[in-house]
């Protein structure tokens, strides 16, 4: 009784995430399991959680068949959008941010202030503003349309700033003694002591691009330049009679974030502690 009592808080918190857990999990793994059923077997089987007999031909014909999809070139398309915007954005706001956080200039801290509070207008007040801006550049159906916007998110210079703001200066006022500039400090010091922060952004940018929906189903007409996301709205009219289909495709678009989060799951959590400075 004194152990529940010490730390009630704890397993309270241990339930909620369990359920939590269980809530996300259920239908990721009945996607998966179903993803290797048959067609015939999901329409007359009843419900069962494990396959009778594991097929990969959903796989098979969901990346081979370009005459109804495309599946492959999709997934090449948001490969290739989504890497671009991901090193374009880690550009922008580490240089941003180390402007925001170690350069002295006048009106700086407001002109912060200024472009954070734009973080109050929901994204979707842009979205006529920005296409007008796209096809007046006749960025329609290129991918240039969803690389570009975004790239100067205030939110990821908001995070490496702060972060940036728990690295001694001293570090800084060391190399201008030796003769440093402000570009030699950002690439030699400041750069490889944020990291971790550049890694929770980049994974943060990167499944977003990824799963982007909105923004390319507006701004691409032409199927075979569009991202994945859009892509799979329109297997529903292909493979509507076919959920096996479906879920195989589901899949496959998660496999690229799964294993970015996978592989670099140490850095995010070092990442996530953003006010703990810089370790010695």
């Amino acid at each position: 009784m004194d152990f529940l009592k010490k730390n009630w808080v704890k397993i309270m918190a241990f339930i909620f995430l369990l359920v939590l857990a269980i809530i996300w999990l259920v239908p990721l793994t009945w996607t998966i399991l179903s993803s290797f059923r048959s067609e015939a077997e999901i329409q007359t089987v009843g419900y069962r959680i494990l396959p009778v007999q594991y097929v990969l031909t959903n796989y098979i014909e969901a990346i081979t068949d370009t005459t109804n999809s495309n599946i492959a070139r999709w997934f090449l398309n948001s490969l290739f959008i989504s890497t671009t915007h991901t090193i374009l954005v880690l550009i922008t706001a580490s240089m941003s941010a180390y402007a925001y956080s170690r350069l002295q200039f006048k009106g700086r801290d407001t002109l912060f202030i200024i472009i954070l509070s734009t973080m109050m207008f929901p994204s979707v007040v842009n979205l006529i503003p920005s296409y007008k801006i796209v096809d007046m550049l006749g960025w329609i159906d290129n991918p240039l349309a969803v690389i570009v916007p975004g790239v100067g998110g205030v939110m990821n210079i908001y995070l490496i700033r702060q972060f940036m703001l728990g690295i001694p200066k001293e570090y800084d006022e060391s190399a201008k003694v030796e003769g440093a500039g402000d570009f030699t400090i950002f690439f030699k010091i400041i750069l490889p002591l944020i990291r971790p922060v550049l890694t929770v952004v980049a994974l943060f940018t990167f499944t977003g691009s990824w799963n982007d929906f909105l923004w390319p189903s507006i701004v691409f007409n032409n199927v075979e330049n569009m991202p994945l996301t859009p892509g799979l709205r329109l297997l529903q009219g292909t493979y509507g009679g076919f959920p096996a289909h479906l879920m195989a495709s589901a899949i496959i678009s998660i496999i690229p974030t799964f294993i970015l989060y996978l592989f670099a799951q140490k850095y995010f959590l070092e990442g996530l502690a953003l006010s703990s400075g810089v370790k010695g």
